[in-house]
């Protein structure tokens, strides 16, 4: 599934594509445009969440392309949306040039469309290179998943291939993103981590100068 909405309770969400979303109006879709992911969460839904083989957000005949995904919005009325959410079970932005490609063309449509990145922030380090500059004027939100109070609980959860440096360049990201995006958000799982590292991650988002948002948690 390429375009998606959810449905549903924060928490014991659903994915729906579009055909059975019924009326748009107000309503988020969701872009999901590839597997690819550096880290292996323990937490990831892709580990963990049992879905419907019709709709499944895991490509088993590779990602699609840039074509395949602007098909799928020849017939959304992008008036209607509120929000457009680039997330799903890979990382976006290990496909940046394509996500600005599609991003591009959509605001050709509608110029005032307001796009949100979720992302895990080390798109730097995937690309070797700062690419916040690419953000700019394409996104109006950045969230960024924070997930832990430190650098050695976050890669034990998140098992980045980058190894313990993955925490500070997530930070960097975020600070760098801030020059480029109006909306730069940090977030936490509920239940996953103590209040206690919770506020640790408030006071790290303070210093970063960044908001953070506690998500629930999906059983």
């Amino acid at each position: 599934m390429i375009l998606y909405t959810v449905a549903g309770k924060a928490g014991r969400a659903r994915y729906l594509n579009l055909g059975d979303s019924g009326d748009l109006a107000g309503k988020n879709v969701y872009v999901n445009i590839t597997n690819r992911c550096p880290c292996s969460c323990v937490f990831c839904l892709r580990r963990t969440k049992k879905e419907a083989e019709g709709d499944s957000l895991w490509f088993k005949d590779g990602d699609p392309g840039v074509e395949a995904v602007m098909e799928e919005f020849a017939s959304v009325d992008l008036s209607a949306v509120r929000e457009l959410v680039f997330c799903g079970f890979g990382e976006p932005l290990e496909r940046l040039d394509d996500v600005c490609a599609i991003v591009d063309r959509l605001k050709a449509k509608r110029p005032d469309l307001k796009v949100r990145v979720n992302t895990n922030g080390l798109a730097n380090l995937i690309h070797g290179k700062d690419v916040t500059p690419e953000l700019k004027g394409r996104f109006d939100t950045v969230s960024i998943s924070l997930n832990a109070p430190d650098a050695e609980e976050f890669l034990a959860l998140t098992r980045s291939r980058f190894g313990i440096r993955s925490y500070e360049a997530l930070k960097d990201f975020a600070v760098k993103a801030k020059r480029f995006v109006p909306n730069v958000v940090l977030t936490v799982v509920e239940k996953v981590m103590s209040e206690e590292k919770i506020e640790i991650c408030r006071r790290t988002c303070a210093e970063l100068g960044v908001a953070l948002r506690v998500r629930p948690f999906e059983d």
